[in-house]
């Protein structure tokens, strides 16, 4: 049986300034097959999705789609030549409808009547049921859920009839349940002859769903094989260009005394929404408690209400024995609490400063730091130094701005500036989010020493793996409250998912 190539990226290089992204970089991808393209962070495998789908252009190389070379200028040009992109940060406008979303753009669309929209909205609904994606066409973006959403993403590259469809991280906002969904609707779009292109960090889903793999590093294309012919570890190994050690099993600690008390918590959001609802948990010294949930159920509000970020109407907390009566970050900071935020660069450090600034933050009142309300430059310095050093993080010097480190490098620093302080609880949200499968493994480790010294941690993360590997204790937040909690040697993964989705153990859902 022939086999049709739908992309050929040959030769293709492209420049940032002095940085080569791509060095000559080969790739291909036939119709009707998954391909998955990893790589660790700055391996230049976006960069590639960016120029086949018109964000970029490349400096120098050729690109053939479906037998014809083409010059790709602009996303209107891909869409135009058959490529759609459905990106992890969704092009979405909240106020509108599933539907108008679909067609924005449509010369049509601009003398649109109501008979005009019924139909497409008739036509968009025929095309979700046949891919098994549903969704309500008339109703806004922002009332659907971040599963829906995604659909509406898939949905538009079907309605424009693209024949080569990428998806960037496609499952890291989505319970298993709908995961699953997603991989039995790409089956079905490889079966009409579809090509997908699969760019992830999760090695299991690439083994679960892929046909054939390829792995970028710094730069350059290693290494492509067909699934049946490789394995998870060789991937990682392929990926990282070392041997990667297996995760250890956490020794078993006995339970310390509570650290952190949450009770009947009520937290407002926007508009008088209710972000968390009479929400309890307890954390103990020296365990990490898993917080798993679809992104949105309230866990951005649970962190910043617990750092002194957000005030709570109604509801207790106890922390190290003392009740916590306001809202402050300078209480929390001083009474031992870390923070490690979703959005590392947008909550967490300051991008146009350098690494010296960013890691005094939270310690430059300390009389190691300053004396008489004037930094001490020298040592501050040489302090800040040592903690690059410790945590590893690579960066050109103590001056360059944060914003021009890597993603996991980024993350490092954080890291060190929450944890130098030796906090007795770190709350910690999506931790490894975006890092690739070496920088996560980093992360992974430094929460871990911290359990072991007796510290606590709250993992507030949407990557189920993350949450089983790591926590003693598991609970799944929904809706603002905890609607299910369990033992890591009793966690099981489809309940967890009921649970994120909604369902109580009657089956029933949680209203």
């Amino acid at each position: 049986m022939t086999t049709s190539v739908s992309v050929e990226m040959s030769r293709i290089c492209k420049k940032f300034g002095k940085v080569m992204a791509n060095d000559q970089v080969d790739f291909s991808a036939n119709a009707g097959e998954i391909h998955a393209l990893l790589g660790e962070n700055g391996a230049g495998k976006s960069t590639m999705m960016c120029m086949l789908s018109g964000v970029y252009r490349p400096t120098s190389g050729d690109i053939r789609l479906f037998g014809k070379s083409v010059k790709i200028r602009s996303p209107k040009d891909a869409a135009q030549l058959g490529v759609g992109m459905v990106f992890q940060n969704f092009r979405l406008v909240q106020t509108l409808t599933a539907a108008e979303n679909i067609v924005l753009g449509e010369k049509s669309s601009f003398w649109r009547g109501s008979k005009w929209m019924r139909d497409k909205q008739e036509e968009i609904r025929g095309i979700s049921e046949k891919f098994g994606l549903p969704f309500p066409v008339d109703r806004p973006i922002w009332q659907l859920s971040v599963g829906e959403q995604q659909r509406i993403e898939i949905v538009k590259t079907l309605y424009r009839g693209v024949g080569l469809i990428i998806l960037d991280e496609p499952t890291s906002v989505l319970t298993p349940g709908e995961a699953s969904q997603l991989f039995d609707t790409l089956v079905q779009l490889k079966a009409e002859g579809k090509t997908i292109i699969l760019t992830t960090h999760k090695l299991k889903e690439v083994m679960a769903v892929a046909d054939r793999i390829s792995v970028m590093r710094k730069g350059r294309m290693i290494h492509t094989v067909d699934k049946s012919a490789t394995s998870e570890r060789e991937l990682a190994q392929i990926m990282v260009g070392k041997e990667m050690t297996p995760p250890r099993e956490m020794a078993k600690r006995q339970k310390g005394k509570s650290l952190l008390s949450v009770q009947h918590l009520d937290v407002l959001a926007e508009l008088g929404r209710k972000a968390l609802d009479n929400l309890s948990l307890e954390v103990h010294e020296g365990e990490i408690v898993g917080v798993a949930g679809v992104a949105g159920n309230g866990q951005k509000e649970l962190a910043e209400v617990l750092s002194g970020l957000l005030p709570w109407k109604r509801g207790k907390i106890v922390f190290n024995g003392q009740e916590m009566r306001t809202a402050s970050v300078r209480n929390a900071i001083e009474s031992g609490i870390s923070h490690v935020p979703e959005n590392r660069m947008k909550s967490g450090l300051a991008g146009s400063l350098g690494v010296v600034d960013n890691l005094l933050f939270k310690s430059y009142r300390t009389k190691e730091r300053s004396l008489l309300g004037f930094l001490r430059i020298g040592s501050n310095r040489r302090w800040s130094q040592t903690l690059v050093e410790q945590f590893d993080v690579k960066t050109p010097d103590l001056d360059t701005p944060v914003q021009q480190l890597s993603g996991g490098n980024q993350q490092k620093l954080l890291f060190a500036r929450e944890i130098h302080r030796e906090p007795l609880l770190m709350i910690a949200v999506h931790p490894t989010q975006g890092l690739d499968i070496g920088a996560t493994e980093g992360v992974h480790r430094l929460l871990t020493n911290l359990r072991n010294s007796g510290k606590s941690v709250l993992l507030i993360s949407e990557d189920l793996d993350e949450v089983l590997q790591l926590s003693d204790r598991i609970l799944v937040i929904y809706n603002g409250g905890i609607i299910g909690e369990m033992a890591r040697e009793e966690a099981d993964r489809e309940r967890i998912g009921e649970y994120m989705a909604g369902l109580r153990d009657s089956g029933e859902e949680a209203v």
